[in-house]
């Protein structure tokens, strides 16, 4: 129960900043995010409770700046991941929607 709260917690706050579409083209980004294995692996390489930055991200899956940026910049549109800074540097965390992908979809 405490992450169904946490996760409708999270979608009120991505409504009200007006990061949550629709539910269509909600539905359509995360298609759109999802489809490509690089994405979910990924998701998978962030992992829960996690972050890594975007040089760790980068290096691992042997991306370009433009690619890396691409790729990120499509998942924190269908609100699998979200980047935060620190001291200069970019991080990726998931969002409570990526944690739900990976326990419900990815590990089982």
């Amino acid at each position: 129960m405490e992450g169904d709260q946490r996760m409708q917690e999270w979608l009120e706050k991505m409504k009200k900043e007006g990061k949550l579409r629709e539910p269509t083209e909600d539905h359509r980004m995360r298609l759109i995010a999802l489809q490509n294995r690089i994405r979910r692996e990924i998701i998978k390489f962030i992992g829960v409770g996690s972050k890594k930055s975007f040089e760790e991200i980068k290096e691992r899956f042997n991306l370009t700046d433009t690619q890396a940026k691409m790729h990120l910049g499509l998942l924190e549109q269908a609100l699998f991941v979200e980047s935060i800074e620190e001291n200069g540097k970019k991080f990726y965390m998931l969002t409570p929607r990526g944690e739900a992908h990976l326990e419900h979809v990815e590990l089982k």
